[in-house]
């Protein structure tokens, strides 16, 4: 009894709302990225198919429309192989590492305004050290296997994050400092109310480093080493299968969203239209923040697409110089020049 009286106190009503309303946005962020995540995968074999001449998947449904759904159906039923001689325990581990720490992700980006599920004042610190966290998954994954092909996976994604998670947090500290904030929501009102609406054009060395560094933070060509076919058949999860072997590339592609969320919040002006823009047609401020916000993501997502039909891979010494030789001193540069312009201005 004496437990019922201390819960039900005055303002707690307030305090159960508070939960139910995040738990609802929780499962409606979470519901739309999954869905999202699956046709991403479509949109990619058809994006890659066109520029190669062919059509991508056609068969299940109208245009194929059906084939994510039944690509989920077929890992969510094969037989799950686990090698004889794995760590089983980290083994199964792994891929819930990399899948919730790219779902936590979202927990702080604002898709429209004032819709986002943690509104705190270090967004963009926390974003990166979930996407650090998710390095694990990828290490502990190739340790675990037992496999040289699945080790040697690990290990060049270890050193590949190393590189890449510096520049990718240097070419952020530009707009920290025009924006004077961490906060990912403060950050897209800044841009409001700046002359060209947006921090592309500013931040133009920033916004280079960003884009190449989320190629290699999220694995994808042509910085996918960790992965290579031609040389490690699948990488670091080449020892699994079914449902487990989902998980990794749900936490990919959820990384890939994450990486072009980021970029539209904190370069191209969030989910908010440039008032030039408006001025010339009224019409655009009638579209829903959100409608905007996605349309960002999904061009980010194309140039996933277009990137990886376009660029061969890299040779492993080709990507690390490119981290630390070039990518580094231009976030640096970067950094320079900001400090110095915000000084003067």
């Amino acid at each position: 009894m004496h437990f019922f009286e201390t819960i039900i106190q005055p303002g707690s009503f307030d305090v159960i709302v508070n939960i139910v309303i995040i738990a609802l946005k929780i499962v409606v962020v979470v519901a739309v990225a999954l869905l999202h995540v699956a046709y991403a995968t479509y949109f990619e074999r058809k994006t890659i198919g066109h520029m190669q001449v062919r059509m991508g998947p056609m068969e299940v449904g109208w245009h194929g429309l059906l084939q994510p759904i039944a690509d989920g159906l077929k890992l969510f039923f094969k037989e799950d192989i686990i090698p004889a001689n794995a760590d089983k325990p980290v083994f199964y581990l792994a891929p819930l590492i990399s899948m919730m720490a790219a779902l936590a992700s979202l927990s702080v980006i604002p898709f429209f305004n004032n819709f986002v599920i943690a509104d705190i004042n270090i967004g963009l610190l926390f974003i990166l050290a979930m996407s650090s966290l998710g390095a694990y998954g990828v290490i502990l994954a190739g340790w675990s296997s037992n496999s040289k092909y699945a080790f040697l996976g690990g290990l060049r994604s270890s050193a590949q994050v190393i590189s890449y998670e510096v520049p990718l947090g240097l070419s952020l500290v530009g707009v920290m400092i025009m924006a004077g904030s961490l906060n990912l929501q403060d950050i897209v009102r800044a841009q409001q109310n700046y002359p060209t609406g947006f921090y592309a054009i500013p931040q133009i060395i920033g916004f280079f480093v960003f884009i190449v560094a989320a190629f290699a933070e999220t694995n994808r060509a042509p910085f996918d080493l960790p992965e290579a076919e031609n040389e490690l058949v699948a990488g670091y999860f080449v020892e699994y299968s079914g449902i487990r072997f989902a998980l990794f590339y749900l936490g990919e592609y959820v990384g890939m969203i994450i990486m072009s969320s980021i970029a539209v919040t904190c370069f191209l002006g969030g989910w908010t239209i440039p008032h030039y823009i408006l001025n010339v047609a009224p019409f655009l401020s009638k579209i829903p923040g959100v409608i905007v916000f996605a349309a960002k993501v999904y061009l980010g997502m194309f140039v996933y697409y277009w990137v990886r039909a376009t660029l061969p891979r890299y040779r492993y010494d080709q990507l690390m110089a490119i981290g630390w030789k070039v990518l580094i001193p231009l976030a640096l540069l970067n950094i320079v020049i900001t400090g110095f312009i915000k000084l003067l201005v």
